[in-house]
């Protein structure tokens, strides 16, 4: 498996860019850089770009809506240049709540919106003459402006990653995606996202080989089960959160995303509470096989054989995100995750 982390410069930036080169040189793969309500993506990966040499650099993930398909490709453009073709698009439809809420767009049709920014997407890469019709876009508007092509040298290699969770979404990405941007994943429930990545795959006439599947999760070790105890009860917030507060009251993919591999009646359960403002009874109701099923926690022992069940589920990188608080804890968690990770076939 390829190794990879995740990171977003909201707050604490210098230990956040130190976390970074300092995971390079441990050997890490790749480093998406995510948005949701904070800072951006792309001024990110510029500086990362020019202050990194081998690590792969991803937005993991720029949101539709915000940004319009061409001003999409021009940055992915841009910063395929700067990293000297390290670069990987990761795109994502958000949820209503950021759309909508935050941005004032709406979040309407985002299945034919992700279609429609990836075909312009990929005729920008190509330098072609960008000019479509569709239900979502069009380009140019009918007046007296002309197809453009962009002025930046083409680049077709670039990678296109999607970041989905529902069904209709997953076929999607199965069908035009070079990758996945997998979350809330649970390797025996796994079958729950792959059936639809599948026929997606098989629509366009492709194999499972064709896209990367990539999966993240906190990784943590603990010496002995008395250790692993209250690291275990101090993720179940975090998860109490994903099930009821991500998104709107009536649009939550993460809670959705659990309920299809086993956990609705927990999940239903748990937003009730979190939205009804009862956010410990809501964590009290997440199980410790939840947590230890969603994330890679555990014994050194227990890591290794989650690493390895991932692996067999079909995940082909590994996105760690290690817990500690300073730098130093960080780094040296990442570290034994790293060694691990070199152990699995």
């Amino acid at each position: 498996m390829r190794t990879a982390t995740t990171v977003e410069a909201s707050s604490g930036w210098p230990g956040t860019r130190d976390f970074v080169l300092e995971a390079e040189k441990l050997g890490l793969d790749e480093c998406w850089v995510a948005e949701a309500w904070g800072s951006d993506a792309p001024s990110v990966l510029g500086y990362l770009a020019a202050r990194t040499d081998k690590i792969r650099l991803g937005s993991g993930i720029m949101q539709l809506g915000v940004r319009t398909p061409v001003a999409l490709a021009q940055a992915a453009l841009t910063l395929a240049e700067m990293s000297g073709g390290r670069f990987a698009l990761g795109l994502g439809p958000s949820g209503p709540q950021v759309i909508e809420g935050l941005h004032g767009v709406p979040f309407a049709r985002p299945l034919t919106r992700m279609r429609e920014t990836v075909q312009i997407i990929r005729s920008a890469f190509a330098g072609e003459k960008i000019s479509f019709a569709g239900k979502a876009f069009q380009i140019p508007l009918p007046g007296e402006s002309r197809p453009m092509r962009l002025s930046t040298t083409p680049n077709e290699d670039i990678p296109i990653y999607l970041a989905t969770l529902s069904p209709r979404m997953l076929e999607l990405t199965g069908e035009l995606a070079d990758g996945w941007l997998g979350t809330s994943f649970v390797p025996e429930g796994a079958d729950a996202y792959f059936r639809h990545l599948d026929a997606g795959l098989a629509k366009a006439g492709r194999s499972r080989s064709d896209l990367v599947v990539c999966q993240g999760a906190e990784v943590a070790f603990a010496s002995d089960e008395d250790e692993l105890r209250p690291m275990v009860a101090g993720r179940k917030k975090e998860l109490a959160f994903s099930l009821g507060g991500m998104g709107s009251a009536s649009t939550n993919f993460y809670h959705d995303a659990y309920s299809r591999q086993g956990w609705a009646e927990v999940a239903a359960e748990v937003r009730e509470r979190w939205q009804s403002g009862d956010r410990d009874g809501a964590a009290g109701l997440v199980t410790d096989e939840m947590v230890l099923a969603t994330t890679l926690i555990g014994t050194e022992d227990m890591v290794r054989a989650r690493l390895k069940v991932w692996r067999a589920a079909g995940v082909d990188t590994v996105r760690l995100y290690p817990a500690g608080d300073t730098l130093e804890n960080r780094l040296a968690m990442l570290g034994r995750a790293l060694e691990l990770v070199t152990e699995v076939p």
